[in-house]
């Protein structure tokens, strides 16, 4: 039992969601590499959503409204931490969720299919009976895709991502949207747009900008778009970063 008054209360907390994940079969060994790293990089932006994070996503909210097929990716570190707030986004949007793994196993998906379904999610792509289409140039199984989800989406939220991928759906012209903590990554340097931001933090803040923004007219948000620019987003979050080592000499 983890106190609320510990300082370190919410990471040890997802830490613990991270372990119990791994030790239920929906996460991966490499998953817990994967989070360590991230918020090694939480550290660096004061474990809180900047103002260039913000702006990050209210943009990708926009896009993922103006989308005509939202995909939510999940992969295990994002069903650990966030599984209530894919499924509340999910709903809002009327977006589909789908399973995409690196490290896949049928067992591994179903386990990840049963703990959204406990959170009340609706129809879950990415499953074993489906007949998937294959993304040409990428080899591992994450080119396996539901040919109702990813293969026709226009709009892809990929939290907590995979480079290869991210930079493969780009090409192929579909809008990537990541959350990514670490703004120099191959995912956050590929995607359309980056929100460098811990995903226990991003998601619900995406939701919540979905749900403000969802009544505006297509013209304000594509200009929330347009007015958008991913390398700058990064440098600027590079800079937060870069600050609080320079403020702590």
């Amino acid at each position: 039992m983890i106190p609320k008054s510990h300082p370190r209360y919410k990471s040890l907390l997802s830490r613990d969601k991270i372990v119990n994940a791994y030790k239920s079969g929906i996460l991966a060994d490499s998953g817990m590499i994967a989070h360590g790293r991230g918020e090694a990089f939480d550290y660096l932006i004061g474990e809180k959503t900047t103002e260039t994070a913000e702006k990050a996503i209210e943009a990708a909210a926009a896009a993922l409204i103006l989308a005509k097929n939202p995909v939510i990716s999940v992969n295990g570190n994002t069903t650990a931490l966030v599984p209530e707030h894919v499924v509340k986004l999910a709903e809002v949007l009327g977006a589909k969720i789908e399973i995409n793994l690196f490290y896949r196993t049928p067992k591994r998906v179903k386990t990840i299919w049963k703990f959204l379904k406990d959170q009340g999610a609706g129809e879950i792509l990415g499953t074993e009976e489906e007949d998937f289409k294959h993304i040409e140039g990428l080899d591992s199984p994450r080119g396996s895709v539901s040919p109702e989800g990813m293969y026709k989406a226009d709009v892809i939220l990929v939290p907590l991502e995979d480079g290869d991928r991210t930079e493969v759906l780009v090409n192929e012209g579909k809008f990537v949207i990541a959350v990514d903590l670490n703004p120099l990554s191959r995912t956050a340097k590929t995607a359309s747009l980056t929100i460098v931001d811990n995903i226990t933090r991003a998601m619900p803040c995406l939701t919540r900008k979905v749900n403000k923004l969802k009544t505006k007219n297509p013209d304000e948000l594509k200009k929330l778009m347009d007015n958008f620019n991913n390398i700058n987003n990064l440098k600027e979050s590079l800079k937060i970063m870069l600050n609080s080592i320079n403020e702590f000499e």
